[in-house]
């Protein structure tokens, strides 16, 4: 997990493209600039990272649904719930299902745990469109590093 990149999956553990889930981990690191003003001496994940680990999870899974054919945009975040602090160094667990998926849009349900204690959930909308000029490659290469991709999707 890189927070001041926005590079939040490290590894996906499983993904079940038919039943639409996926889980994967992060890990937050010890030191970031991120935990400099958030909080000085009391160093916690801020909420907006969170939902965005979410959210890649998903995205990820969309991706790998679509056969990498459109990129998905969060659109909308709804029902988010946070229960607890994420401090520096946490293994966070995060899995996410595919909820609606059709007509350009779609939704998932995301939960982050870290040993086994749910720490925040929320309704994650999307957008999907056919990739950004230039944006397919570097998506390919960051999904092959956290082992989306099998040899099929790589290209």
């Amino acid at each position: 997990m890189r927070l001041e990149y926005f590079d939040m999956i490290d590894r996906v553990v499983s993904l079940d493209r038919a039943e639409g889930r996926i889980a994967a981990l992060a890990t937050v690191p010890t030191a970031s600039p991120v935990f400099e003003g958030h909080f000085p001496g009391h160093p916690l994940v801020p909420g907006v990272l969170l939902t965005e680990t979410m959210a890649q999870a998903s995205g990820y899974l969309l991706l790998a649904r679509a056969s990498f054919s459109h990129m998905p945009f969060l659109m909308g975040v709804d029902k988010a719930r946070f229960r607890s602090f994420v401090g520096p160094g946490a293994v966070l667990e995060v899995e996410a299902s595919l909820e609606h998926d059709g007509s350009g849009y779609a939704v998932t349900k995301a939960a982050i745990r870290a040993e086994g204690k749910p720490l925040c959930n929320a309704e994650l909308r999307f957008k999907t469109m056919p990739f950004p000029e230039g944006l397919d490659a570097p998506m390919r290469e960051r999904a092959a590093r956290i082992g989306l991709l099998d040899g099929a999707d790589a290209r």
